[in-house]
């Protein structure tokens, strides 16, 4: 199946579709998403990406993040890819959008209208490799600790997310 994105403006109206690789070598920009978890313990869940990624293979994110296909709403792709990269599912609250651009080494350009979902979780995870190499989940201390110390471990939107969700749990008063 050819994976294709939603080409978005600014305000996230859609202006097309694209094939995946094709809006990255373009880096153009299109519709995504986020999904972060957390557990009982306030601990987030972190996923490795599976070294044989497009980009940002072997480096630490969000436990799920990808493209809704055309029709399908963020966050119904929110849930289906955190069923099918790590293998469960739990309801997740709209937290914010963001927009940002990154190049990667290998020429790609990700260029991304990003919706952020968060959900709480405490059960069995099951992930697939095709798409996970490894996954854990960290206190927000310890993760502060290993960004400031390691931000080379980490995607860029990961690194841009992470901060804009911190303040979005402290503005809406959300215990983790």
């Amino acid at each position: 199946m050819i994976e294709r994105v939603v080409l978005v403006d600014e305000n996230d109206n859609e202006l097309g579709v694209m094939e995946k690789m094709e809006a990255h070598q373009k880096g153009l920009l299109h519709r995504a998403f986020s999904v972060f978890v957390f557990n009982q313990k306030g601990e987030m869940l972190l996923q490795q990406r599976a070294m044989r990624k497009y980009h940002s293979g072997g480096l630490w994110t969000n436990a799920c993040c990808s493209h809704p296909r055309k029709g399908e709403s963020a966050l119904d792709a929110a849930h289906r890819r955190l069923k099918e990269e790590m293998g469960f599912e739990t309801p997740l609250t709209k937290a914010f959008n963001f927009t940002y651009k990154a190049d990667f080494i290998n020429g790609l350009t990700e260029h991304e209208f990003d919706h952020v979902f968060v959900g709480y979780y405490d059960g069995k995870i099951e992930p697939n490799f095709e798409e996970v190499e490894s996954y854990a989940y960290r206190s927000l201390d310890r993760l502060d600790h290993g960004i400031k110390e390691y931000p080379e471990f980490f995607t860029e939107w990961f690194l841009i997310a992470y901060p804009k969700l911190k303040e979005w749990l402290d503005k809406n008063k959300r215990d983790v």
